[in-house]
């Protein structure tokens, strides 16, 4: 299980992640949402101990991850698959972690094999891989120690499609024998495609946490009036998302809502519709109106000058 409470990080005056607080149960997938710099890969960081919180808590299995007595045997961590030993071969990179996590070697070609990196790239190095072969070997890292969770930050990046499919079938089968997943990526099909629950951030807030299904179900309203100004700030006055659709407003509410909006300021509607654009239409227009990008986390220098293994 993961535990998110409150966690806020600031760097100088820029606020990168504020107040920030959900769960990841066992048995599940989260997908964790949000547009770029929004704060995504700073929360992973705090909940794996990488960048120290300004405040809150980020907890793993009850215990922060620094206090873990040997992290890899209870979370798998795939933040950043360009961080791995570019002279070692695949092999070696995963040996020298099972010496490491005191994991049994024979489990290193298990791995290799289970992710699709077999004896002939299992011998190149690391420098020759492809991208999508460092997300293969990062991944049978973050499989290594057999854990309870998986801390996934785009781990799906230059996978083919086929790649892909392979990806949302082993991350469901280790959700569905009782695992936890924590998953973030762009490619939001994928995500509707996997995830239990979707945990969506802008501007280093939540703006929307819950069951996928109940989220998709109340996905927003398609709008179009005469007087369009009239019936945007209509909306914006009644405190609804609004953004720009390619056949009208995009509206955070149910139809119902958004008819009385438009009823009580006179403003005559020529279509009223349910959005029910996926995921894909739910995360525009849950973004839409958050705050703008914070500065991120990499391209400021830590304060604490800590060395980060």
């Amino acid at each position: 299980m993961i535990a998110v409470q409150q966690l806020t990080k600031r760097y100088g005056r820029h606020t990168a992640v504020e107040d920030v607080s959900f769960h990841c149960e066992p048995g599940t997938v989260t997908g964790f949402l949000g547009p770029n710099g929004a704060g995504k890969s700073t929360t992973m960081r705090m909940i794996c101990g990488l960048t120290p919180p300004t405040a809150g808590t980020a907890t793993v299995d009850g215990r922060p991850y620094r206090q873990l007595p040997n992290p890899g045997r209870t979370v798998g961590v795939l933040l950043d698959a360009s961080a791995q030993h570019a002279g070692r071969t695949g092999r070696e990179a995963l040996a020298v972690a099972a010496a490491t996590m005191g994991v049994d070697r024979r489990r290193v070609g298990e791995l290799l094999d289970r992710v699709g990196l077999g004896p002939t790239a299992a011998r190149r190095r690391v420098r020759a891989y492809s991208l999508g072969m460092r997300q293969r070997l990062g991944l049978a890292h973050a499989l290594l120690g057999d854990p309870r969770v998986l801390i996934l930050d785009e781990p799906a990046n230059g996978l083919d499609p086929e790649g892909i499919f392979w990806m949302r079938g082993l991350l469901r089968d280790f959700a569905d024998r009782g695992g936890t997943v924590l998953l973030s990526s762009h490619l939001l099909r994928e995500v509707e495609a996997v995830a239990d629950r979707l945990v969506v951030i802008g501007g280093g807030r939540i703006v929307a946490q819950g069951d996928k299904d109940e989220l998709l179900a109340g996905d927003g309203a398609v709008v179009r009036a005469r007087d369009g100004a009239a019936l945007r700030a209509a909306m914006h006055r009644a405190g609804l998302t609004v953004s720009e659709g390619s056949d009208g407003l995009l509206v955070g509410a149910d139809t119902e809502t958004v008819g009385q909006v438009a009823l009580a300021a006179g403003v005559a509607l020529t279509e009223l519709r349910p959005a029910g654009g996926g995921l894909e239409q739910l995360f525009l227009t849950l973004t839409a109106t958050a705050p703008g990008p914070v500065v991120p986390a990499t391209t400021i220098a830590e304060p604490t000058g800590e060395v980060v293994r």
